[in-house]
């Protein structure tokens, strides 16, 4: 018998969307499932996704993700029409589509796309609530990641 691979939690993640972090303030974050095709599986699983620009728009009571790219295999077949950037519906239950619709009704509120990832055989979107930051917002962002940075390297030494 073979031996089972080791399970690797950050091998998972497909994308991530490394701007909306430092372009929003994320308020909240809920996991969403992906109505894919078939080609969409293939590439995931090659890791050939960008969630860069990526939002989440409300049409007819239903969530669907705008701007993600999902390039298509070389090897994916010719006789199905593959459109990289469309639109894919998110799965979500009702509460939590009325409990997201609710807050970006709020002005200045939009919810953008986080990472993409496998849990178990599903693929998943993170999502979040997010507020718009100020130029101002982003460099007091910046002040405390380099003071973290800092104040461990001091602590560091201080412990030799």
């Amino acid at each position: 018998m073979t031996k089972k691979k080791a399970y690797k939690p950050g091998s998972a993640t497909i994308a991530q969307n490394k701007r909306a972090r430092h372009e929003y303030s994320i308020e909240e974050e809920f996991e969403a499932g992906l109505a894919l095709q078939g080609w969409e599986v293939k590439s995931l699983r090659a890791g050939k996704a960008n969630l860069s620009d990526s939002y989440v728009t409300f049409m007819k009571g239903e969530a669907y993700l705008f701007g993600a790219t999902i390039t298509p295999l070389n090897v994916a077949s010719s006789h199905v029409v593959c459109d990289p950037i469309r639109t894919r519906k998110l799965l979500l239950n009702k509460r939590e589509l009325d409990s997201l619709f609710g807050r970006v009704s709020r002005d200045g509120y939009t919810v953008v796309a986080l990472s993409m990832y496998w849990k178990n055989a599903w693929s998943k979107v993170k999502i979040g609530v997010a507020k718009g930051k100020k130029d101002h917002d982003k460099r007091d962002d910046i002040k405390e990641r380099e003071w973290k940075v800092d104040k461990a390297r001091i602590m560091k030494n201080a412990k030799r």
